[in-house]
């Protein structure tokens, strides 16, 4: 394995031409990072995630930009050092992580990290330029300009773009932080492995907590959970809505999912 300190000097010869790159780091970010990583949601939604619900209410794939860029400010940056040096360490860092990812090397706190799996290596599918270009956008990470822009997990038209693309339906569970049925659903229903698998083939998942924010296309709920399946037509903004209140067991559940995909293939 390289050392670091070989690492570091490859990013040392590209800070000079930074600024001739016509990418940015959301480029990069769009076209080899947001497959896994989400790039914000709030941290007390992160702190919920995890320590209520074991990653099961938002399904995390992968830690999102704001929690690395978090991570990195408290245990990379050094108040002591300049910009530019504490620059080259979390670019040193990025560099070496995701060319060698090894779980010993992370610096997320182990009781998130704990819940994903080791991420395969981007050796010969990401160019130096473009490490240095993710580098830098995760160090400026700016949470609340992310914030303002975020709606729920993730930006409701992106979601929407997604399914369209993939030819998904959009399943929006409507939770709240004090109902026991969403607790239910979530840590005995919706982490069945038969429901996992159909919701991966055939759904694009979205939680939103509404206690805290608003539901997309006008929504609204009188009991929690709620669920809406939500039915894109391909190269329009029109959809179909169903709304499925309740806790419900693995059995019906699943019979909802097959029920829909089939509504889906029949309309």
């Amino acid at each position: 394995m390289r050392s670091r300190k070989v690492i570091t000097t490859v990013v040392l010869g590209l800070v000079c031409s930074v600024s001739l790159f016509a990418r940015t780091g959301e480029d990069v970010y769009e076209e080899i990072c947001a497959k896994c990583h989400i790039a914000y949601i709030a941290e007390d939604k992160i702190e919920q995630n995890f320590s209520e619900y074991s990653n099961t209410m938002l399904k995390l794939k992968a830690p999102p930009v704001s929690q690395i860029a978090l991570a990195m400010k408290q245990k990379l940056r050094n108040p002591d050092l300049n910009d530019k040096i504490n620059r080259l360490e979390v670019s040193a860092f990025i560099a070496d992580y995701i060319i060698y990812p090894d779980r010993k090397k992370s610096i997320l706190d182990p009781k998130i990290s704990k819940y994903f799996p080791t991420m395969p290596s981007l050796k010969g599918k990401i160019s130096p330029e473009d490490i240095e270009i993710i580098s830098n956008f995760a160090y400026d990470f700016d949470p609340k300009a992310y914030a303002k822009k975020s709606v729920a997990n993730l930006p409701f038209e992106k979601v929407l773009q997604k399914a369209q693309r993939e030819d998904k339906i959009i399943l929006i569970e409507a939770v709240a932080p004090h109902c026991r049925y969403c607790k239910k659903m979530q840590e005995e229903t919706l982490v069945e492995p038969s429901i996992v698998a159909a919701l991966k083939k055939d759904f694009i998942t979205l939680t939103v907590d509404v206690s805290k924010d608003e539901l997309p296309l006008d929504l609204n709920v009188h009991m929690t959970p709620s669920f809406f399946f939500i039915f894109p037509h391909k190269g329009s903004d029109k959809v179909k809505i169903k709304r499925i209140p309740g806790a419900w067991s693995k059995e019906d559940f699943l019979d909802i999912l097959n029920e829909s995909v089939l509504a889906k293939k029949n309309k």
